[in-house]
């Protein structure tokens, strides 16, 4: 290939990957796992757009079933003033004008939602008739004896004629919406994919594999096309699959993965001009192991130096679509026949082409789809008659034509059972009335039906979320004098610990903020093999930091490490020896037999009791060791993150807290203790642990945040330097870092060693007061988890969760952020004494001082993303969990160490598994922001960001005025819109009295503890 030629080409097909990047799964490999939005190539459309350009691409759903949202109408969760509301939101037109009699037409789509747009096909509704009273129906004998609303398709045409247009749409859509394989289905009933998957995955598993392949391709270095054709052209399954050609086939390629999929695409695809189209439909067949490969590729770092490319990838599943396609259609037509022959070969055959086509009809009747069946598994084991085929065709047809029947008369009764129209009320209706009517009620396609229901339900918790706020404006609930201030994250599980802490120790003060603490940075813990980022993944840190020994524990470390060495080589041994070895595997599995079956006997009993002396047997075998930060650095270098600098310098250290204090409001008045308070989560048999970690540290923990800060913030040298910016933090200030289990509930505290004894009571009360509020917030999880105790004791709770997090066999250590529904960011004073059901990101703000919005739109730019991220990747794996997320972890195994299969031959499975998202309400984000919509509208004006965010209407966003308490709802189209809602709300001493024994979601409540 000439010079001239290749670079016209290797462009395209450069553009046409960083196209893919916009509709393939961007997941990263799982133990590096980041919530962020499941569309994310879609996001610079509108939201309504991007779901339905989103479902036209990928066939996913979009919404949630109209059958859920109607069980919410009849349990009280949207209301008819709701739905109703969400017509006029959705911007339907003439709602109001009467359209058949005093009928409008809010009333017919109204009365259509409330009813549904869903049919029994013609099959079931003739058994409905013999059956059921169904034909009794006063309503329904109406409507099918009334005069035929809409004229039947294609009612006096031929079949032949039917048959031959209908192949010729489907053959139109190759290329465009179908690959060969697709078409190839559609006739055969055999889905090539499944051969596909079967021979590509495990080439696949092994090239991107990140530590479990016993054994790599001795060709892997050159790139996955060369790795995979010395591999498949020396596998003898290409002669039990009956392709004896395709090992010479595959041996004889160019060495140029360019060259073979500039030779193979135009067999499948004539038309230059289809090439990416076609590239796309391929990827999208296997979306998981399509979008781990382009991840990968894009970011060649993360790896472990293996080369990766996409054109690799494509190449190989090019050449194996036109292999695997041309077998079927050999066997499929029992002779030899490419594909350009395809269409011509039913063209000429339009009664075998209506026979196949009848499988994929619903509602035809069961004897003739048998003969349908029996005729088709017929030609696969030998010729079968034309005048077969014609015979069952000419049967067929009329039954095809009478399933077409779209179920007028069940969805025309229905609607007028809504309405309250009687028999006698539709005898005085003309037929152009009915018409009207019908058209009315249809004039609604599904995803505007759905994206309707889910205004009407966003509406629905708005509305309760803007009066508890309204309710809670006058309440003086910040305390004069703290004994303490606890930071925590923004996440929403913290939510409920900070309402019980407030509860127990009502002059504690809470904040909170994205959980790295405004220090983004890369770790290296004590046993860490190397650094890990801690910061928002769209953050690239340029410092390191890393826990080194105590003074005087240089021996100790060289002792825990020797030890943990040991334990891990032997722990190695016993998982991969036993597998890898001929002779040590079978001794090492016998000897390890009795023990391993004492520890699952164990940890299948008491996982709790396990978990914990297994804990503390590993700490006294390796030892403990004091450790300190490498915290300060002398000098300022010129650092990337691939070159990070060791330590901050004083003045970066400055910076970063003063930022970090005024950001939350934090400025004056210091309690004795500022608790710095992180999170992670930790759990057994989890692969997607990483999901459940704090989102603002890139799915880790962000302990070491706090402990960085805690340590930053007591340097004297830091001190000086705030005061000389106006920032005094007073002698009589000690900060402390924590952090939080959001799975057991534990807490894990950070260098209390180092504590001042003048601060020792303090931390003495306060770990008390912490502990005995995560013990009450285990009790109130426990009433969204079905195998918890009923209305359990705080210290009961607790033990429970500590065992759920040690279960192996746990599907459900945690929730995690579902639920999640809003975040709030202003001062504590708006939301606390609020009930909120740990539905609520709280991101501390304080507007005084704030006239500009510079500080409040920092928080929007760095919190905003994090919190629609997970919103929206919560929204999306509940909608449609089997293609936007990953199914049960039940069927889960683990893949190369970066992603999950379902058993050992699937796709790769990317999003949120069913288990994380069955209790989920999917809506989207709701932000209520303590500012004047006129400082918001600035800031969203010169940010792109938020105004693809904000204006896309991906989250919602309202303003609750800092003075005056009044709020404001944002729509892109009609501006700011004043709320005027009624401000009642239940009132409760504590939050137990709230959720004590209730295990569905709750409104908000007044919490009159919170502010004593």
């Amino acid at each position: 290939m000439s010079a001239a030629h290749e670079l016209p080409i290797r462009e395209r097909l450069a553009h046409w990957v960083e196209h893919l990047t916009h509709v393939l799964p961007a997941q990263a490999p799982i133990r590096d796992f980041v919530h962020h939005n499941t569309l994310h190539g879609f996001q610079h459309l509108p939201f309504t757009e991007a779901l339905a350009s989103a479902q036209a691409l990928t066939g996913a759903t979009t919404y949630w079933p109209e059958s859920r949202f109607r069980e919410c109408l009849a349990s009280g969760r949207i209301s008819p003033d709701d739905l109703s509301a969400a017509l006029d939101d959705f911007g339907v037109g003439d709602l109001d004008q009467p359209v058949v009699r005093n009928l409008t037409r809010r009333d017919i789509l109204l009365a259509s939602l409330r009813f549904g747009c869903e049919a029994p096909n013609a099959c079931r509704q003739a058994w409905l008739l013999d059956e059921t009273s169904l034909a009794d129906d006063p309503l329904f004998a109406y409507f099918c004896r009334s005069v035929e609303l809409a004229p039947s398709k294609g009612a006096s045409e031929n079949w032949q004629v039917q048959a031959l247009a209908r192949w010729d749409a489907l053959c139109g859509r190759v290329g465009r919406t179908w690959t060969w394989r697709a078409l190839l289905e559609y006739l055969s009933g055999e889905d090539v994919l499944e051969w596909t998957r079967s021979i590509l995955q495990r080439h696949l598993a092994a090239h991107l594999d990140l530590g479990v392949a016993a054994w790599r391709n001795p060709a892997q270095g050159q790139g996955f096309f060369a790795a995979w054709r010395a591999s498949a052209g020396l596998d003898m399954a290409w002669e039990m699959d009956e392709l004896p050609n395709a090992r010479d086939e595959i041996l004889h390629l160019p060495d140029s993965p360019l060259d073979v999929l500039l030779e193979e695409l135009p067999r499948l695809v004539p038309d230059h001009s289809q090439w990416y189209g076609y590239l796309e439909r391929l990827s999208l067949e296997l979306p998981g192991w399509s979008g781990m490969f382009l991840w990968r590729d894009r970011n060649p770092g993360r790896g472990d130096g293996t080369p990766i490319a996409m054109l690799d990838y494509l190449t190989v599943r090019v050449l194996l679509e036109r292999l695997l396609t041309d077998d079927l259609l050999r066997r499929l037509a029992g002779s030899p026949l490419s594909l350009a022959e395809l269409h011509a070969y039913y063209a000429a055959r339009p009664e075998e082409f209506l026979v196949r086509a009848a499988l994929h009809e619903p509602g035809l009747p069961e004897d003739l789809l048998g003969r349908a069946a029996h005729l088709v598994q017929l030609a696969r084991e030998g010729h079968v008659d034309v005048a077969e085929w014609r015979r069952l065709a000419a049967a067929l047809a009329p039954a095809m034509a009478a399933a077409q029947d779209d179920g007028a008369a069940w969805q025309m009764a229905g609607l007028s059972r809504q309405l309250g129209l009687t028999p006698a009320d539709l005898e005085m209706l003309s037929g152009d009335d009915l018409t009207a009517l019908q058209t009315c009620a249809a004039s609604l396609s599904s995803l505007q039906r759905g994206h309707i229901w889910l205004l009407a339900y966003e509406r629905h918790y708005r509305e309760q979320l803007f009066s508890a706020l309204t309710a809670n404006h006058p309440r003086q609930a910040t305390p004069a004098a703290p004994s303490a201030q606890v930071v925590m994250c923004m996440d929403d599980r913290e939510e409920g610990t900070r309402r019980h802490l407030e509860e127990i120790a009502p002059d504690v003060a809470t904040y909170g903020a994205a959980g790295f603490f405004g220090v983004p940075m890369f770790w290296q813990g004590l046993d860490d093999a190397g650094k890990t980022a801690l910061c928002p993944v769209v953050v690239q840190p340029t410092h390191l930091l890393r826990e080194l020994p105590a003074a005087g524990e240089e021996g100790s470390l060289a002792g825990h490490a020797a030890r943990r060495e040991k334990r891990l080589r032997w722990n190695e041994r016993l998982y991969q020896a036993t597998r890898r070895r001929a002779v040590a595997g079978p001794v090492l599995t016998a000897l390890g037999a009795v023990p391993a079956l004492a520890s699952l006997l164990a940890v299948t009993l008491v996982p709790g009791w396990f978990g914990e002396t297994a804990r503390r047997w590993r700490e006294q075998y390796e030892g403990r060791v004091s450790t300190r930060l490498g915290l300060t650095a002398e000098q300022p270098v010129a650092a990337t993150p691939e070159q990070p600098q060791l330590g901050l310098t004083d003045a970066e250290q400055i910076e970063r807290v003063e930022a970090f204090l005024r950001m939350i409001g934090l400025t004056a008045g210091f309690a004795p203790l500022v608790l710095m308070f992180g999170h992670g989560s930790g759990s057994q048999n989890n692969p997607h642990l990483s999901a459940y970690d704090c989102g603002a540290c890139s799915g880790k923990h962000g302990g070491p945040n706090a402990r960085v800060f805690a340590a930053m913030a007591n340097r004297p040298a830091v001190r000086a330097g705030l005061a000389a910016r106006g920032l005094s933090i007073p002698d009589s200030t000690w900060f402390v870092a924590a952090e939080h289990n959001t799975c057991d509930d534990g807490i894990e505290w950070y260098d209390l060693d180092s504590t001042p004894e003048r601060f020792q009571a303090a931390v003495d009360r306060l770990l008390g007061q912490m502990a005995e509020a995560c013990r009450a917030h285990a009790a109130e999880r426990c009433r969204r988890l079905a195998s918890a105790p009923f209305k359990p004791s705080p210290w009961k709770a607790r033990q429970h969760m500590i065992g759920r997090a040690n279960d192996i066999s746990q599907a459900r250590p945690e929730l995690g952020h579902a639920t999640n529904a809003a975040a709030f960011i202003g001062r504590r004073q708006m939301s606390r004494g609020l009930f909120l059901d740990r539905r609520v990101f709280l991101i501390s703000y304080d507007p005084v001082g704030d006239d500009d919005g510079c500080i409040v739109e920092g928080i929007l730019l760095a919190a905003g993303p994090v919190g629609a991220g997970i919103a929206l990747e919560y929204y999306f794996s509940t909608v449609d969990n089997e293609r936007f997320g990953c199914g049960s972890k039940i069927t889960h195994n683990i893949t190369g160490l970066f992603g999950v299969m379902e058993g050992a031959d699937s796709d790769l499975r990317t999003g949120l598994p069913w288990q994380m998202v069955e209790i989920h309400e999917p809506m989207r984000l709701l932000v209520v922001v303590e500012q004047t919509p006129e400082v918001l509208t600035a800031i969203v004006g010169r940010q792109p960001p938020l105004q693809e965010l904000i204006n896309n209407e991906w989250i919602i966003v309202a303003a609750k005025h800092p003075i005056t308490g009044a709020i404001d709802l944002y729509c892109p189209r009609r501006g700011w819109l004043p709320w005027s809602g009624q401000a009642v709300l239940p009132q409760v001493a504590r939050s137990v009295d709230w959720f004590a024994g209730e295990s569905q979601p709750l409104a908000p409540a007044i919490i009159l503890g919170g502010v004593r």
